[in-house]
């Protein structure tokens, strides 16, 4: 080649012919690639910050997998507390059964009082016309040393044991008291009243002057139910018929020291006026223990049946009154497997209503009873189920429902991470357990503490559920994001590297054009030449 001689003109047509070609190669080579950086050479800035964004969106889609099973899981997850929802609802519609069924006892526990006269459903209180009841005669009295019976007419200090002249009856200093009012003796003096109602007695006094301050004290006014000394020297009290007669120690030993003893006796006349009475039950069925003070419906007390009821139903009883005046309390059908419990208070002592009263156990409905263990059984089949569809309620071996963690990472650094943990849903986990035929669904009670139950695990399902729709979002959410951060990546990798079509097709027609114009002048510049090779001709 170097023994060729080119003309300048030639050469720098030739020159011109070259640059045109790899301009033209250059572009054709975009046209085909359709990128205008393709290698490190084309552009080393372009190329490696492509490159980055390349990676980097290679390494977020390599993400969005593991983001769409975490979908999944949530998904499985939401199915379950969804069917489980549908068996909570299917479990207390068999509870609710229980509640529509006949009551599972022929005969519940129940109690009936005494008739008290007047009484009503209007005021229970009634109107009883006491009369006059006679307490039980003391110990026999004895005066002197002669074994001589003490009468109305022997002084309090001069009782002796009858055999001897040692004095055994009170002695200055000892009291007693009377319906709460207390009799003190003295050394002397007639009976004398202070402010409060005490009295205060000489021990020179005689019996029926102290059989006297005690009627005094009781209210027994009438003197044809006085109390006396009988002929045998016992003191007779009687009630009369304004209060019963309550007689206590005050000094100990004082009572036996008169031959009485300590005590109440309630008047005559059938069961008491309950005004003032407290009426105590104990705890029946799961309920609070009652305690009740009739009275004229004021202060808590209790005048109407009405009343009687809103205090007894916490205590799961209810009260009925018929027309001789008896109220009868028997248990609500919340608790008509229990039996009612102890009955006490002052209107439950002797001469009132409700003394002596004991419930009896309910007598059970054997049919009734057989309908409602088949509920049971329907129960605990719905129970195990709820256990069953927790277990199954998995994606790819994770459970959200039976306590597992799903960890999802949502950038290439792995720091941009959401952590979702899961529940027991199972029937343990949502507090409700197995029932025992014979033992539940007895009565309302059982029933209605089931359903109490069930309303529990419902919310707690429910609660579940806004937990996991929640976390489902943000994972959608997240995935969407991800799936658009890829496309911002690439797109903006392809601006740096794609080339433009339109621009490149036009450089290849103008190139073309071009070389065709080189080659044409190239001709030209060897036209020179070519004369010159005509004269050598």
């Amino acid at each position: 080649m170097s023994d060729i001689v080119l003309s300048t003109s030639v050469r720098q047509n030739l020159l011109s012919l070259q640059s045109t070609a790899d301009l033209l190669a250059t572009t054709q080579n975009r046209l085909a690639t359709g990128k205008k950086v393709n290698t490190a050479l084309d552009n080393p800035t372009n190329y490696f910050t492509a490159a980055a964004l390349d990676n980097r969106a290679h390494d977020i889609n390599s993400l969005l997998d593991g983001i769409g099973n975490g979908v999944q899981v949530l998904q499985a997850a939401n199915t379950g507390l969804t069917s489980l929802q549908k068996l909570v609802d299917t479990a207390k519609s068999v509870a609710n059964q229980v509640l529509q069924s006949q009551a599972g006892y022929s005969q519940k526990s129940s109690v009936a009082s005494l008739p008290v006269t007047g009484a009503t459903a209007l005021d229970l209180r009634g109107t009883t016309p006491f009369t006059n009841a006679a307490a039980t005669p003391g110990t026999a009295l004895k005066t002197g040393t002669s074994n001589a019976a003490a009468t109305g007419t022997t002084f309090i200090n001069t009782l002796t044991n009858g055999a001897t002249a040692t004095l055994t009856g009170p002695v200055a200093g000892d009291s007693f008291s009377v319906n709460g009012k207390t009799v003190t003796f003295s050394a002397s003096g007639a009976a004398t009243t202070d402010a409060s109602g005490n009295v205060t007695i000489g021990i020179d006094q005689t019996l029926s002057a102290l059989t006297g301050v005690i009627d005094t004290l009781d209210g027994n006014t009438v003197p044809a139910t006085a109390s006396a000394v009988s002929g045998t020297g016992q003191i007779a009290l009687n009630t009369g018929i304004a209060h019963d007669l309550t007689l206590a120690d005050s000094t100990p030993g004082v009572l036996a020291k008169l031959g009485l003893t300590t005590g109440t006796t309630a008047r005559g006349g059938g069961a008491g006026n309950l005004d003032g009475k407290t009426l105590t039950i104990g705890a029946t069925g799961g309920g609070v223990a009652t305690s009740i003070t009739f009275g004229d419906g004021t202060n808590g007390t209790v005048k109407s049946l009405n009343g009687l009821n809103a205090q007894l139903a916490s205590n799961n009883l209810q009260a009925s009154i018929d027309a001789t005046g008896a109220i009868t309390i028997s248990t609500s059908n919340e608790a008509a497997a229990a039996t009612i419990g102890t009955i006490g208070g002052t209107a439950a002592g002797a001469g009132y209503a409700f003394n002596g009263l004991v419930a009896g156990a309910p007598v059970e409905d054997a049919s009734v009873q057989a309908s409602r263990a088949g509920l049971v059984n329907q129960y605990n089949n719905i129970i195990q189920q709820i256990n069953t569809t927790t277990a199954d309620a998995s994606f790819n071996g994770i459970n959200l429902l039976n306590g597992d963690t799903l960890k999802l990472i949502f950038n290439e650094t792995g720091k941009s991470v959401l952590t979702i943990n899961g529940t027991s849903t199972n029937a343990a986990g949502l507090g409700l357990s197995t029932l025992t035929a014979g033992t539940d669904f007895l009565d309302n009670g059982s029933a209605n503490s089931v359903i109490a139950n069930l309303d529990k695990a419902s919310s707690t399902l429910r609660a579940q559920a806004s937990t996991l729709g929640a976390n489902l979002s943000i994972v959608q959410i997240r995935q969407d994001f991800s799936k658009n951060l890829i496309n911002v990546l690439q797109t903006g990798s392809s601006n740096l590297t794609l080339a433009d079509t339109n621009e490149e097709a036009a450089n290849s027609q103008a190139l073309a054009t071009r070389q065709s114009i080189a080659v044409s002048a190239l001709a030209l510049a060897n036209q020179s030449q070519q004369s010159v090779l005509q004269l050598l001709r």
